[in-house]
């Protein structure tokens, strides 16, 4: 590997991991559970060598996973497995757990990390689609020395880029309310069967039913990749609010995403009319059963290491 990088440095703060990227300039690259670092270096074509990586898994407050007074904070190196291993967030937000829990297969999820899923940048990433739905924030050490809480939206430019620039700054850690009384969330997603846990379409909803428990009071929805970075779907959002559970409002959510929401046909997932199509069945998946782990208080990931 020394053809690759020549230092590797291990850092126990977030502060000691931001002044290495600093001393060296732009020549550094953050690196967690490296499954996207590691495969574009050996095969990303472009003969990329760093003169250190900088590996972020020993500093505390970006493994951990905290919750608080109704809060959750998960740091940016968690993996997740970690993620998928927590109760507090099974029954809080079940919808991150189960997207977490299909990213690639199992030797992957042990690694692999959360915040390595959002510095990507790529729309169709399961776990930046849930924290979306969450409404999450992160928390961003820029390279400048500033560090602030930032909306998880603000740190996509486009396909691919971020605002996070891993040469220079740290993705530390994220948080989200956790589901309360009459709230609940949930992931669906279809993917290509061949093996290598492509997304077609994912979706990630979060719902909040009024005091009767028939109605809802408010919602989230993210479905990705619909545009060039993850976004919510405010028209399916707008159509749910202070409206009944059942048929009616699910198929009006469903025809304000036919009528906003146009995948685009990608030769690497599927047509955008299939993807399109698509978008009906997450939606007729994911929403009744956000809505019923709402209505029950009882939620339960499905679907968790399947991958």
């Amino acid at each position: 590997m020394s053809q690759l990088w020549q230092t590797y440095h291990l850092p126990s703060t977030v502060e000691e991991a931001v002044d290495l990227l600093t001393n060296f300039a732009g020549g550094a690259r953050i690196i967690a559970g490296g499954t996207d670092l590691m495969i574009d270096l050996r095969f990303g074509g472009g003969h990329a060598t760093f003169d250190a990586l900088v590996d972020v898994t020993r500093v505390a407050e970006m493994i951990q996973i905290t919750p608080n007074d109704g809060w959750c904070v998960v740091g940016a190196a968690a993996t997740h497995t970690a993620v998928v291993g927590n109760r507090d967030l099974e029954h809080g937000a079940t919808c991150l757990v189960e997207s977490c829990g299909v990213v690639g297969g199992p030797q992957v999820r042990n690694v692999g990390t959360l915040g390595g899923n959002v510095a990507h940048a790529l729309p169709a990433a399961d776990g930046t689609t849930s924290l979306v739905a969450l409404d999450a924030e992160a928390d961003v050490a820029w390279g400048d020395g500033r560090r602030e809480w930032l909306p998880i939206a603000s740190l996509f430019r486009g396909p691919g880029i971020s605002a996070v620039d891993s040469s220079r700054d740290v993705l530390v850690a994220f948080r989200f309310r956790l589901s309360g009384e009459r709230e609940g969330s949930a992931f669906k997603r279809i993917m290509r069967p061949q093996g290598v846990a492509l997304p077609v379409l994912g979706c990630a909803v979060w719902v909040r039913l009024d005091e009767s428990r028939q109605r809802y009071e408010d919602a989230r929805v993210c479905l990705s990749p619909v545009a060039a970075t993850p976004v919510r779907a405010d028209a399916v959002e707008a159509e749910l609010r202070g409206q009944p559970v059942g048929e009616a409002s699910l198929s009006a959510a469903v025809a304000a995403a036919y009528a906003t929401l146009h995948p685009r046909t990608s030769k690497y997932r599927a047509t955008g009319e299939y993807r399109e199509h698509m978008m009906e069945t997450l939606l007729r998946r994911a929403l009744p059963l956000a809505a019923e782990r709402a209505r029950t208080g009882v939620a339960s990931a499905e679907g968790v290491g399947m991958g």
